[in-house]
């Protein structure tokens, strides 16, 4: 654990830094403050880029991709280089971890334990499908030979998230790194630290400089002036429906630059009268509440079959209780704070709007003011939430839970499907053909049966409706969205 506590103590001394990599230019020595959600002190600074700083990335990342010094590289080649740099990821997971779990406020133990792993993998994941996706040959006449092939797109803009800071960017980089393209980073400015330090490694693998670059920075700065700029070919962004709207503008005001958003969510959990409840509770829990709600497939509606509501909630409460809040960097800690103060008071007025639109507080509600920075919510669960109620509509984004009763199969259908989101949703019980009907007719990009999951690997993920389009993160379906479709068409005299 040398790593990690190396890490608290540069923290402790407002040591850590994530400031711009770009090949050939360097930092302007504009900065901005590092505080750690956990008691809100100067941990260090990142870089306060610029859209000078956006120009200078750009060019060189196009410059890099006409040059071919990766994007014609072979798959294995890639391969070879994106190999090497998981092993330093592996070599380097708890410094990794523990960068993550001061910068967002994340428990030590679920950055160690979960996310630094599925990074890992998502790297060595893409980099073996490198060499396994083929293009295709044309059903043709003898007279001429039609060839279907994929392409790098080229300028790939990334913009990531603050909730899972390493695990988004390996989502999102890997894929596009492993067709050949270049590729310019934005990190969320609260949480730009494993971000800086896996462009680090990947120079330390042999990706060259050109082909990836890191901006960090206000997203009014740096994040509008990636989506705007006239030589980026696409950007995929994962964060807010807010800030994703935004992005299409910003492309229909420039280029028509291609834009993959993975935006919010409001998930729904479906409680069936046939469930195994001793056995939903440990999910209904990581859905609600894992990553202290700060999730976007958060399954923050509980709506459950009213017939089992009263039982289903005595679980749910006897359940949360070993949930332990506190300090993050206590292995034993599995609610940490708010990511931020803003964020914080955001979540809060949660718990009062609901109480003043008739919600019934049946769990938590308390503010831990006296740990930290004081940005401690308590996993909160309030029932009799009906579908008008502010609780049931919007994102929170925190630990609060909405419970509301449905008594048929089609009720079910119509509450979970009442928002303006399709993320994710779950569902319990113990009929297949229910199981199977109901997946069905739920609008949501991925549903779970029986548990909740974002699937592997393996599975795409992405939304419905106002939580995204454009393409899908995970799975060989990640790779369509940073190449394009070109046909070479042999005529034959």
């Amino acid at each position: 654990m040398g790593q990690i506590q190396d890490v608290f103590a540069k923290a402790a001394k407002a040591e850590l830094w994530a400031g711009n990599l770009i090949t050939g230019r360097s930092d302007s020595g504009k900065k901005l403050e590092n505080r750690t959600p956990i008691d809100n002190s100067l941990i260090g600074y990142i870089a306060d880029g610029e859209a000078a700083d956006i120009d200078a990335a750009v060019a060189v990342a196009r410059n890099s991709f006409n040059s071919g010094e990766w994007s014609d590289l072979s798959p294995a080649e890639r391969k070879a280089v994106m190999q090497r740099w998981a092993k330093l990821m592996e070599d380097n997971i708890e410094e990794l971890a523990a960068l993550d779990c001061i910068d967002a406020g994340k428990p030590i133990s679920e950055c160690l334990n979960t996310d630094l792993p599925a990074t890992i993998e998502t790297f060595h994941w893409y980099a073996e499908a490198a060499d396994k996706v083929f293009g295709k040959v044309a059903p043709t006449g003898s007279s001429a030979l039609g060839l279907v092939i994929e392409e790098a797109i080229g300028v790939v803009g990334v913009v990531l998230p603050w909730n899972f800071p390493a695990q988004m960017f390996a989502w999102k980089v890997a894929p596009a790194l492993i067709t050949g393209n270049s590729v310019v980073v934005k990190p969320a400015e609260l949480t730009s630290l494993s971000a800086y330090r896996l462009v680090e490694l990947a120079y330390e693998a042999g990706v060259p400089k050109g082909a990836l670059s890191l901006v960090c920075g206000l997203g009014e700065k740096v994040g509008e002036a990636l989506g705007r700029h006239m030589d980026v070919d696409m950007v995929s962004f994962t964060g807010s429906t807010e800030v994703g709207r935004y992005f299409l503008k910003y492309a229909a005001e420039s280029n028509l630059k291609e834009i993959v958003l993975e935006c919010g969510g409001k998930s729904p959990q479906v409680v069936f009268a046939d469930a195994d409840l001793d056995a939903a509770v440990p999910h209904i829990l990581n859905a609600a509440f894992w990553n202290m709600s700060e999730n976007c497939s958060c399954g923050s509606r509980l709506i459950v079959d009213a017939s089992i509501k009263d039982a289903l909630l005595e679980k749910v409460k006897a359940g949360i209780a070993s949930w332990k809040l506190g300090d993050p960097r206590d292995e034993d800690v599995v609610i940490g704070p708010m990511v931020e103060g803003p964020h914080f008071e955001k979540v809060k007025s949660f718990i009062a709007i609901t109480e003043q639109e008739g919600g019934k507080l049946v769990q938590g509600g308390k503010i831990h003011s006296d740990l930290g920075s004081g940005w401690y919510i308590e996993p909160t669960i309030f029932d009799n939430v009906t579908a008008d109620m502010t609780l049931f509509q919007q994102e929170v984004f925190g630990p609060i839970l909405a419970v509301t009763t449905f008594t048929s199969d089609e009720e079910a259908v119509v509450l979970a499907n009442n928002s303006s989101y399709g993320l994710a949703a779950s569902l319990y019980t113990e009929s297949l053909k229910r199981a199977q009907r109901v997946s069905r007719a739920i609008r949501a990009g991925t549903v779970s049966i029986n548990g909740f999951s974002e699937g592997d690997i393996t599975t795409p993920f992405g939304g419905f409706k106002q939580s995204g389009f454009g393409g899908r993160d995970k799975g060989l379906e990640a790779l369509q969205q940073y190449v394009q479709t070109k046909t070479i068409w042999y005529v034959q005299d």
